[in-house]
């Protein structure tokens, strides 16, 4: 990305920064490490910034009458889910990554489930269960094993891959102790990638692979096991064609600036589109940065090429 300035007229034209971390939900900590990263990333390219652990509307609030933009590393509900980004866009304050509607529907697992299968992007079969759907035994029709998830949590929080139909109820009412809505989604044999999108374009994808059933929180935030494969080995013609899939996937959903789509390639090859993270994680176990250093963007450059983006 070539600035039509220089890095000082940059700076000054971002002004203030106020990096939004912390938050209320159950990724708070993730969110914190986050944000502490990014606030001295951004620092180290000159960027006037501070870390700003945001609880409350009036925390959010307090940083708008002292900042001048923000740049979201808010995790989960609330921060993550479109509230934030409702207030900002309400004060017209600028800020990263996607607006209300994008958030929120890339929070919610089933409702962009729900949008890609409509326009036609491929995603596993899966059956819900609400309060206005309770489960139904005998009319449980996907193949097993399958995975259950709470519809609203990142970081793969209450989720459990399950063989049986006898674990099925006890998957169910452990993700319930996180979300009324769960979404129970048919587990796909295959390898696992995440591909993430800078502005228009999808940066390298990274291949995951894990000794635990899945790509679950330890193996994401505590495992030294976890092998993150960037370049990803795959053909790049058939890299080049999961790209443009994880593209359409991203403005299918009205997401900006920034994110990561999570998708598993079966035994067939058939790629299948898992979920939309509209903010990624910013730790030292981060993908995305990962992804941006394959295609020769050191971390700082990243979080400043985001930022950027708010001036657009």
């Amino acid at each position: 990305m070539q600035e039509p300035w220089n890095r000082t007229d940059l700076n000054d034209a971002l002004g203030r920064v106020a990096v939004l971390m912390g938050g209320t939900a159950a990724e708070r900590d993730i969110s914190l490490k986050s944000g502490t990263e990014v606030a001295k990333a951004l620092q180290q390219t000159g960027v006037n910034a501070t870390a700003c652990d945001v609880k409350s509307v009036q925390d959010v609030l307090a940083v708008t009458e002292q900042y001048d933009r923000a740049f979201i590393a808010l995790h989960g509900r609330w921060g993550e889910d479109g509230g934030v980004q409702a207030l900002l866009d309400a004060l017209d304050f600028p800020y990263t990554g996607s607006q209300m509607t994008a958030s929120a529907l890339a929070m919610d697992k089933l409702r962009t489930k729900w949008l890609w299968q409509g326009v036609g992007l491929p995603t596993p079969g899966f059956q819900v269960v609400s309060p206005s759907r309770p489960f139904d035994k005998g009319g449980f029709d996907l193949r097993f094993p399958v995975i259950v998830k709470p519809s609203h949590e990142g970081s793969s929080i209450g989720m459990r891959k399950v063989d049986d139909l006898d674990s099925l109820e006890d998957a169910i009412a452990f993700a319930q102790d996180y979300d009324t809505e769960i979404l129970i989604e048919q587990w796909v044999t295959g390898r696992e990638y995440t591909c993430a999108v800078l502005g228009d374009s999808a940066l390298p994808m990274i291949h995951l692979k894990t000794d635990h059933d899945f790509y679950d929180f330890d193996a994401k935030y505590q495992s030294s096991t976890t092998q993150y494969i960037c370049p990803c080995g795959l053909p790049s013609e058939q890299e080049a064609s999961i790209q443009a899939l994880v593209v359409e996937a991203f403005h299918a959903i009205g997401a900006r600036h920034w994110g990561r789509v999570d998708l598993m390639l079966d035994e067939n090859d058939q790629a299948w589109l898992i979920e939309l993270n509209s903010v990624p994680g910013m730790t030292d176990h981060s993908l995305v940065p990962m992804a941006a250093k394959a295609a020769g963007i050191d971390f700082p450059e990243l979080v400043r090429r985001i930022l950027s983006m708010t001036l657009a």
